[in-house]
């Protein structure tokens, strides 16, 4: 076999994951995580010694594969073990810090090691390459253990003025060839991934010139022929064009909004109004979630100035806010914010404005720093993890001829770019802006900026409609069913204000399908759901009834309060609720009914979307608590924890939260595992200990194995690590469906619920016939779901076929194909497999199809 082609055979995992190839699919019979294509050597190759080697040929790791497959050999194991050997990658973050970075650092050296190549540290970033010695040295896997939870960067940052001239460049050139190194990747913003790019476009120039100066020899310089550069984007400003998400962007969401919710409850209590200035230079991303997320009265953003009468509308809105009940308004500023003319807005200008015209007692609050401080996000480890190992292969892949390419994130989809491209879009941003071309400014950022931008204005609607004798005026009703969820409020705040915005009567119905039979219904008017987004929980009051045995109750209360259209928010019983409305159509003319399913449960195992609502907030719970977990464990040495997650059957909790917090194994249903993969995870942990790393953290889903329970595990666990290591246990229970929803969360769910509301209208209008509501259609009852890239609305019939219900869960889950990283960052012995290729995307084409959420 080629050795392109053991190439290929390599990361199987990190290509499925980010879905650019198609899986194939499971046979009749097969489970769904059978399309990983995670092959066993043949049982007689007894010198591979798998760590987790089973007898059924039809497992790994008790990961179910294909069958018929092609099975990886002796030999093509060894080549994909030995890929790195002979090569060697620096990785360096530049520029401003941001939370993450460490996770991207530990995955490049983690896989990196696994292929064999050598990872190198580069300290103090461009400065360090240019400088050499002792900022230069080789990285070990120890040496990136405990830096998961950590915020900045361990390896250091610093805007290098030598990198920018050619003199500074030859030398980093010379350190690197000395090396060997000749493949970088560089984690940073568009300044940093610039200067990478312009430092491989010179190499051939500049290996020219060490060797006519006699500092490296012709040898040096054939074995160095070319440089790969990949990059990977870590800002807190989100402002790079290409990627709908940077390294640190999430966590600074984290640190903004704990402030904002801090200065809400004194703002209250002293009917005040907060002016708050949040950093992202000339992007407003930041300023525009943060106010999405708390539900801010104003936002200012240097993409979209306000009109030029902005001051007398500002005065109008915060008035009547206050006129509404409200005891407070917030108001957040971009440090980039400007009017019409280029003229900065500051938050003084503000406070000054608000103080005189409305004699409100006004205080300024500059975040600054702070948002780039603290423990990175669940979402940020995750993400740098994920973009690290996708680098990695990137940087083996690479060929003279390959353009330096940027790692970056569309929807739930790891993507390459060409780096260049994103930093020429990026920089068309800001010609936009300073031409005052604000429109085209905004459509450079992005369709998801975009839709961010339409949320928030129609949700700072100055004057909701208040007239109720519309003929036009349709009523719907909104329900949470199922467990409570953190951004279930989110997403009911979102559709009462949209759908009072279009001219709907809206209807909240208490305890779910229980409370619409019982007629626990009332109208919602837009004060009705002031300040819910940011209250964790249920404030409707939800429960798991499911609606088929009360069909005639419900029946009469739909007639009795006129209700034509349906949303649901909540979990895998708001699924199976849809499904039983589906079908009781045929008996009651009143189901006929458009609905709508938002997908909202901590345990994120709703057919038809890869996320839901809830599922962000309980996997940073984890984490915060496996972080002092992890602390404990580091402080008494030689101790395992093994904690229990939520989550039903579904493993989703255990396996991200493993990710993201550096878990030696996360047991899951979906992947069965035996007394033999819980003996080896055993031995793998008492290697451990021989390391300077004496610690353990284990995770175990709630339902992963009817016998094989936690305290079973915690027993064998402790016995079998006798005078090796202690072992402990801890069931989170609870605590991951509490507390206050994340930022994504609150964002996710208020765009989630614009989303079912905006479809909800267009569908009770196609549905009247005579004087009625009729629709009995598959695609008037849907889930609606983020599928990779895009939210999409599914009929709940056609998702039938999709769902395990006897475990509640998908079929198929796409999270499952990042397994393998979890088990490659843990040290494990894996075999992956890949058969397709992954092609280097252009930004265009990936702006087409970018994700509308």
């Amino acid at each position: 076999m080629r050795k392109e082609e053991f190439h290929l055979k390599f990361f199987m995992c990190v290509i499925q994951s980010r879905g650019l190839v198609r899986t194939p699919q499971s046979t009749a019979g097969e489970a769904s995580t059978s399309s990983m294509l995670i092959q066993k050597p043949p049982p007689e190759t007894d010198d591979l010694k798998p760590l987790h080697a089973v007898d059924d040929p039809t497992t790994m790791e008790g990961i179910p594969i294909l069958k018929n497959e092609w099975i990886m050999t002796h030999e093509e194991h060894h080549a994909a073990k030995t890929l790195g050997i002979g090569k060697a990658i620096a990785v360096l973050t530049s520029g401003g810090d941001a939370q993450g970075m460490n996770a991207a650092v530990r995955a490049v050296v983690r896989v990196g090691i696994f292929t064999g190549a050598r990872v190198f540290f580069v300290h103090e970033g461009y400065q360090g390459l240019v400088d050499g010695g002792d900022h230069i040295r080789e990285a070990t896997w120890e040496s990136v253990s405990m830096m998961l939870q950590l915020g900045g960067t361990v390896i250091g940052s610093a805007r290098c003025k030598d990198f920018r001239e050619r003199e500074g460049r030859l030398r980093a050139a010379h350190n690197l060839v000395k090396r060997g190194i000749t493949n970088l990747c560089v984690i940073g913003g568009d300044g940093s991934l610039t200067g990478a790019d312009t430092f491989r476009s010179e190499w051939s120039d500049l290996l020219s010139d060490l060797q006519k100066a006699g500092k490296i020899t012709a040898e040096e310089a054939t074995k160095s022929s070319y440089l790969n550069i990949v990059g990977l984007v870590g800002s807190i400003d989100n402002d790079f064009c290409g990627t709908d998400m940077t390294i640190g962007t999430d966590s600074a969401l984290h640190r903004i909004i704990e402030i904002v919710d801090a200065i809400t409850t004194t703002a209250q209590s002293h009917q005040r109004t907060f002016v708050l200035e949040v950093m992202g230079r000339h992007c407003g991303y930041l300023a525009l979630v943060t106010s999405l997320s708390c539900g801010a009265d104003w936002v200012f953003i240097p993409e979209c100035p306000p009109d030029d009468d902005w001051e007398e509308h500002l005065c109008r809105r915060l008035s009547e806010t206050r006129t509404r009940g409200s005891r407070l308004n917030i108001i957040i500023v971009a440090e980039g914010a400007i009017d019409k003319n280029g003229k900065p807005i500051t938050s003084e200008d503000i406070k000054e404005l608000v103080v005189k015209r409305l004699g409100y007692d006004t205080r300024v609050t500059v975040l600054g720093h702070v948002q780039r401080g603290g423990t990175p996000s669940a979402f940020d480890r995750i993400l740098g993890s994920r973009m690290g190992v996708e680098a990695v292969m990137a940087l083996l892949e690479g060929t003279p001829d390959t353009p330096a390419c940027v790692v970056s994130l569309s929807g739930n989809q790891a993507v390459r770019l060409p780096l260049m491209e994103c930093v020429q879009v990026t920089k068309d941003v800001t010609k936009a802006m300073n031409d005052r071309k604000f429109d085209e400014a905004m459509k450079l950022r992005g369709r998801s900026f975009m839709n961010n931008w339409e949320v928030y204005k129609l949700l700072a609607h100055i004057r909701p409609p208040v007239s109720k004798t519309s003929a036009s005026m349709h009523t719907v009703a909104v329900m949470n069913v199922g467990a409570p969820a953190a951004g279930m409020n989110a997403a009911v705040r979102s559709t009462v204000r949209i759908g009072l915005i279009q001219g709907n009567r809206v209807l909240v119905v208490h305890d779910g399908f229980e409370g619409l039979a019982k007629g626990q219904i009332e109208e919602a008017g837009w004060s009705y759901v002031g300040g819910w987004t940011g209250q964790g929980g249920s404030k409707l009051g939800t429960k798991r009834t499911l609606p088929k045995k009360s069909f005639e109750q419900i029946s009469a209360n739909i007639t009795k309060f006129n209700i034509q259209g349906l949303i649901i928010i909540g979990g895998f019983e708001a699924y199976t609720g849809g499904l039983e409305l589906m079908e009781g159509r045929k008996q009651f003319d009143e189901l006929c009914i458009p609905f709508v399913v938002i997908p909202a449960t901590v345990s994120n195992n709703v057919p038809g979307s890869d996320f839901s609502v809830g599922a962000d907030t309980a996997l940073n719970t984890i984490c915060t608590t496996c972080d002092r977990i992890k602390q404990s464990a580091a402080g008494t040495k030689r101790r395992v924890f093994i904690i229990e997650t939520m989550g039903g059957y579904c493993g989703y909790l255990a396996t991200m939260a493993g990710l993201a917090a550096g878990a030696d194994a996360a047991y899951i249903f979906e992947e069965p595992f035996t007394i033999r993969d819980l003996q080896a995870n055993v031995e793998h942990l008492v290697q451990k200990m021989k390391t300077t790393v004496k610690r353990g953290l284990v995770l175990r889903n709630e339902k992963c194995n009817e016998n094989y329970t936690t305290d079973f595990i915690f027993n064998l666990y402790s016995e079998e690590g006798k005078g090796i290591f202690d072992s402990r246990k801890n069931v989170l229970g609870h605590m991951q469906q509490g507390g206050s929803p994340t930022p994504f969360d609150r964002n996710f769910a208020t765009k989630m619920g614009a989303k079912a509301m905006n479809w909800m209208s267009g569908k009770i209008k196609e549905s009247y016939r005579n004087g009625r509501i009729f629709a009995n259609t598959p695609d008037s009852g849907c889930v609606l779901g983020m599928r990779k890239r895009a939210l999409v609305f599914q009929p709940v019939t056609e998702l039938k076929d999709q769902t395990d219900f006897d475990h509640r869960i998908p079929k198929e889950q796409w999270w499952l194909k990042l397994r393998p990283i979890l088990k490659i960052l843990a040290k494990y012995e894996i075999d992956l497999d890949t058969t397709e290729h992954a092609h280097l995307e252009h930004i265009s084409r990936k702006r087409s199809g970018e994700t509308s959420i």
